[in-house]
């Protein structure tokens, strides 16, 4: 009779975590489990009703309504400490590949519990939240749609204005001259709050009146800006209560990137890698050497947008992910509390309450 059993990966983390939970003795790791307290004894090994219990309750998570006979699941347990007694036989736990993928395991588990145990002693309060939203999401009651030409040099920028000031069409200039990755839409943004730029850039939007541009290159980290301001509107901020559980989660990011940051400045660090040689440029032909200069400088300019994001998105979800990715081979439940908010975080709310410049992308 072919049996079906429920396979050895699904019972991976529940096992894991219920030996976690198992009363141990002083003198070494191994659980103290009575016979009272036993579904089975393999050659006088005992398999604990707890671990039983808790691979009832994961299954019944992944798969619910589904009923598991215990008698299938006590059996895959007694298969699995068959395995473990004769891997400890042939003393497996001693190879280099055995220590190696176990420290790579303890590794990924006390990174996360390193993030986890910052963000539960450092919590966002009701507080932080309210003075986040008044800043970003109230304050900004008004949106700008506007365009604009980056470039390298302030002699550049002026030369634009000469050439707009003599009725040269805008969107046109963006699409020859802009090093940002908005030009090839000549220079468009769409429609922004002012929080969403950085404060030159900002400054000047508002500044301007619709239909009009900048007679003055506005600098900024990325470059000089030519700025067209092509429409302003009111805008209804949503309630507070509406989206409090939103903000939450990028405050967190941008809580775990200042410690990420700060343990880094603290931490003595030698990098050991040889320096890469760059390979030389290749020439570009005549007729395609202004096309790579733009994509060029477009990389640049992304780059350095990508850096300045105040969201710490890139930061917190590295660590997070890569303990996901470690964990995940053994237990497909101990991804990190941090990156779940991450994944639930709606990404058009934080667009509106993040002080990051994407509109620069576009």
């Amino acid at each position: 009779m072919n049996k079906k059993i429920i396979p050895l990966v699904l019972l991976a983390s529940t096992i894991l975590l219920t030996a976690c939970n198992e009363k141990k003795p002083d003198n070494n790791n191994t659980p103290v489990i009575s016979k009272e307290d036993s579904v089975a004894v393999v050659n006088g090994k005992y398999i604990s009703k707890a671990t039983l219990a808790s691979i009832e309750s994961e299954l019944n998570k992944r798969q619910p309504g589904q009923s598991f006979p215990k008698e299938k699941l006590v059996e895959e347990l007694i298969q699995r400490e068959l395995l473990l007694q004769e891997a400890l036989k042939k003393k497996l736990d001693k190879t280099v590949k055995y220590t190696t993928q176990l420290e790579t395991i303890k590794t990924g588990l006390l990174t996360q519990a390193a993030v986890e145990d910052f963000l539960k002693s450092n919590p966002i309060t009701d507080a932080d939240i309210r003075a986040e939203y008044d800043k970003n999401v109230a304050a900004s009651g008004t949106e700008y749609k506007a365009r604009h030409i980056l470039v390298k040099t302030e002699e550049e920028a002026n030369n634009i204005i000469a050439e707009l000031s003599k009725g040269a069409d805008f969107a046109e200039l963006a699409k020859t001259k802009s090093t940002g990755p908005s030009g090839p839409q000549g220079g468009d943004l769409g429609w922004f709050a002012a929080g969403q730029m950085v404060a030159p850039f900002s400054e000047a939007v508002i500044a301007l009146e619709d239909n009009k541009f900048t007679l003055t290159p506005v600098k900024t980290q990325f470059g000089y800006h030519v700025i067209l301001r092509e429409g302003s509107r009111a805008q209804t901020p949503p309630p507070f209560e509406s989206i409090k559980e939103r903000i939450r989660p990028m405050l967190q990011r941008k809580k775990m990137q200042d410690f990420l940051v700060d343990l880094r400045q603290q931490a003595k660090v030698e990098i050991l890698l040889p320096k890469a040689i760059p390979a030389p440029a290749p020439v570009a032909k005549p007729a395609t050497a202004a096309k790579s200069a733009v994509d060029n400088a477009s990389t640049t300019v992304t780059d350095a947008t990508e850096q300045s994001k105040s969201a710490t998105v890139d930061a917190a979800k590295d660590v997070t992910n890569k303990v996901s990715e470690v964990v995940k081979t053994t237990t497909d439940n101990a991804k990190s509390a941090v990156a779940e908010t991450i994944e639930k975080t709606d990404k058009a709310v934080a667009d509106k309450i993040s002080s990051s410049v994407d509109a620069l992308t576009k």
